[in-house]
């Protein structure tokens, strides 16, 4: 069941193709849209009124340049305007997703099994995420270690109810993106839609943690999350790439909240973690990233891989809560490991999932 306020793909305007040439002249310029243009702007593309030509010019001439957070506020307004939405009775302010943009270099499902461990330790949260281009995304993981990923909507509010966690498939849940994506695959680059979906939860949590490709779009992605109302964000890329927290290098994080954006930097060393190289914290294919997963949360993986997801969960824990510091935050993660909680919870959210 959709939210009411959410209009569905038949309700998408179609009165007929619209001019994107305004938008298209600031663009030329080399001006910025500002956030009622790019709300415009991506309406009429999420709605499938625009000729795939313009589509095409639109995007190409954004991604020549960082884009500002207001065009990335504007066309998140859309995108969650068009979501199909997981209905839910908790208080969202608390809720947390997990979901990265992708497009660094991959290790394991380390976002899936942090959301895991944060549901684990009394934080509900609603992970979104997709297929990978690696072929281990947090869709495919999750669907070996027996999560049905294509749950109808009601068994998602269910998750979230019984389990503390549920899985927002994007694929079932971004209708209105149809219209986009064969110009998105002509291009056959990044283009500012790889900063949306992550910012885009169908069940409207309040609070992030997303790891981004690019350092200099993590900060943009930041600000757009402080403008949009977020409670609480933390923004991840790692200074060896990844777009997560790394048990390899220094991470660079930057916090939104309602007053603003914050940078900080944290090594493994912070946390009384060793560093690692990132291939000894790699999967060779989807079966190994399913064992890497299960093992992590049994607490049962080699120390590189263990702490790997310690340093993540700790960090995911504290966006998803106000009163714990990242020290405070691993103690936490680690009881909920040792205890079993963590294991329980996937059993939980398989079990669940799978219930018609």
């Amino acid at each position: 069941m959709s939210d009411p306020g959410t209009p569905t793909p038949s309700e998408f305007p179609r009165e007929g193709p619209i001019d994107l040439g305004p938008a298209l002249d600031v663009l030329r310029h080399r001006g910025v849209l500002n956030r009622e243009q790019a709300e415009s702007a991506f309406e009429a593309m999420m709605s499938g009124n625009v000729h795939h030509g313009e589509m095409g010019a639109l995007l190409g001439l954004m991604a020549t340049r960082l884009p500002d957070p207001e065009e990335v506020a504007g066309a998140t307004i859309v995108m969650r305007r068009h979501v199909t939405a997981v209905p839910w009775n908790g208080d969202r302010s608390r809720l947390l997703d997990t979901a990265g943009t992708g497009g660094a270099p991959k290790t394991f499902n380390v976002s899936t099994a942090a959301a895991i461990v944060v549901a684990a330790c009394g934080s509900p949260v609603a992970k979104h995420g997709n297929r990978s281009r690696t072929g281990r995304g947090s869709a495919e993981v999750l669907a070996v270690l027996g999560v049905d990923i294509d749950a109808p909507i009601e068994r998602q509010t269910r998750c979230l109810d019984e389990a503390g966690v549920c899985f927002c498939f994007a694929v079932n849940h971004h209708p209105a993106t149809r219209h986009v994506m064969p110009v998105r695959k002509a291009l056959g680059f990044p283009t500012i839609f790889n900063l949306l979906g992550p910012l885009t939860n169908p069940a409207g949590a309040g609070r992030q943690v997303m790891g981004v490709w690019d350092a200099e779009r993590a900060p943009i992605a930041a600000e757009t999350l402080h403008r949009l109302g977020t409670v609480r964000s933390v923004v991840l890329h790692a200074e060896d790439g990844l777009d997560e927290a790394s048990i390899a290098a220094a991470t660079r994080m930057w916090i939104a909240t309602p007053e603003g954006v914050q940078e900080d930097r944290i090594e493994p060393e912070d946390l009384g973690l060793e560093r690692a190289p990132l291939t000894s914290v790699t999967a060779t294919d989807l079966d190994d990233a399913a064992a890497m997963v299960r093992d992590t949360l049994s607490g049962t993986a080699c120390t590189p891989v263990q702490d790997m997801l310690r340093l993540n969960a700790a960090l995911s824990l504290m966006a998803a809560r106000d009163d714990v510091d990242a020290q405070d935050a691993l103690i936490m993660v680690d009881e909920a490991i040792a205890g079993g909680r963590a294991t329980n919870t996937l059993q939980a959210l398989v079990k669940v999932s799978n219930e018609a």
